[in-house]
C-alpha cells in the first residue's frame, strides 16, 4: 500500500486502449489514485500537472513523444518522478531514458511487480535514475 502523502496521484499517458485498462485496473487494485490520459496534449490540456506524484509515461506517443512531455512536464518547473516504459527496446532509447532525471525505465512487456515496486519507490521519493528492464 503506498505511504500516505500530499502527492499520491499517478498519472498515465498512454495511447493503447487495452494497456491503459491494464495498467488502470492493475494500480487502482494496489490502491493508487490515478488519472489515465491517451496522449500528451490530453495531459497537457485537461490535466493538472502539479498534482501528480509520479508519471507513468509510453515513451513512443501519437504526436509529442514521452521524452517531449517529460521536457515539457520539467521547462514547466514540473520534477516529478517518472516512470517510462517502452516496447520498442533499444540501446539508443535506453540512453535517452537514461539521461532523463528521476526516472525509471521500463520495457514492454514488465512483469506487474515491477511496476508497482517503481510507482511505489516514485511516490517514496525515490531520487537519481533508476533502469528496470
Amino acid at each position: 500500500m503506498p505511504k500516505s502523502r500530499t502527492r499520491q496521484t499517478v498519472a498515465i499517458v498512454e495511447d493503447d486502449p487495452s494497456v491503459r485498462k491494464a495498467l488502470q485496473r492493475l494500480l487502482r487494485l494496489a490502491g493508487f489514485e490515478l488519472q489515465v490520459f491517451p496522449s500528451a496534449e490530453v495531459l497537457l490540456e485537461r490535466g493538472t500537472p502539479d498534482v501528480f506524484g509520479c508519471f507513468i509515461i509510453d515513451i513512443d506517443l501519437p504526436g509529442m513523444s514521452g521524452f517531449e512531455l517529460h521536457e515539457a512536464l520539467a521547462e514547466a518547473g514540473l520534477q516529478a518522478p517518472t516512470i517510462f516504459m517502452t516496447a520498442y527496446d533499444d540501446q539508443s532509447v535506453r540512453e535517452c531514458a537514461g539521461r532523463k532525471t528521476n526516472s525509471i525505465y521500463l520495457s514492454k512487456p514488465f512483469p506487474s511487480a515491477a511496476l508497482l515496486d517503481a510507482v511505489t519507490r516514485a511516490l517514496g521519493g525515490a531520487n537519481g535514475k533508476d533502469k528496470e528492464n
